[in-house]
C-alpha cells in the first residue's frame, strides 16, 4: 500500500476540494441543490479517487483511479466554466479555483502516464 497522503495530486486535491467549497459558499442560496452539490461531489472526488486508487496493488488498477480522479476534474471545470458564464458566486475565487485545477490536471496526466509506463 503507498502512502497518499504524501502525493503532491493528493494534497493539491485536498486543496481543491476546500476551495471548491469556499467558493460553492458564495453562491445564491437557490443552487444550493442544483450546481453546488454537483461542484463540491466533484471537488471531493478528486482526491477520493487518489486515496483509494494507492491501495490497490497493481499499476493498472491504481491508473484507472487516477483516470477517474482525472475525470472528475474536467467536470468540475465544466461546472466552473457554467458558474463564470452564469456570474454565479465569487468571480475571482472562481478563477483561482480553475487555475489549480488546470494544474492539477497537468499532474494527474503526469502521474498517470508514469504509471503507465511502469
Amino acid at each position: 500500500m503507498r502512502n497518499f497522503k504524501e502525493l503532491k495530486i493528493w494534497q493539491n486535491g485536498i486543496a481543491i476540494a476546500i476551495k471548491t467549497y469556499r467558493v460553492t459558499e458564495t453562491f445564491p442560496r437557490e443552487d444550493k441543490y442544483s450546481i453546488v452539490q454537483q461542484m463540491n461531489k466533484a471537488g471531493i472526488s478528486i482526491p477520493s479517487n487518489i486515496a483509494e486508487g494507492s491501495s490497490r496493488r497493481s499499476e493498472k488498477d491504481y491508473s484507472r483511479f487516477i483516470e477517474i480522479a482525472l475525470g472528475s476534474s474536467f467536470e468540475l471545470e465544466t461546472q466552473i466554466i457554467i458558474a463564470e458564464q452564469l456570474n454565479k458566486g465569487n468571480q475571482q475565487l472562481l478563477r483561482e479555483l480553475k487555475t489549480a485545477l488546470l494544474e492539477e490536471q497537468r499532474m494527474l496526466t503526469g502521474f498517470q502516464n508514469a504509471l503507465i509506463q511502469n
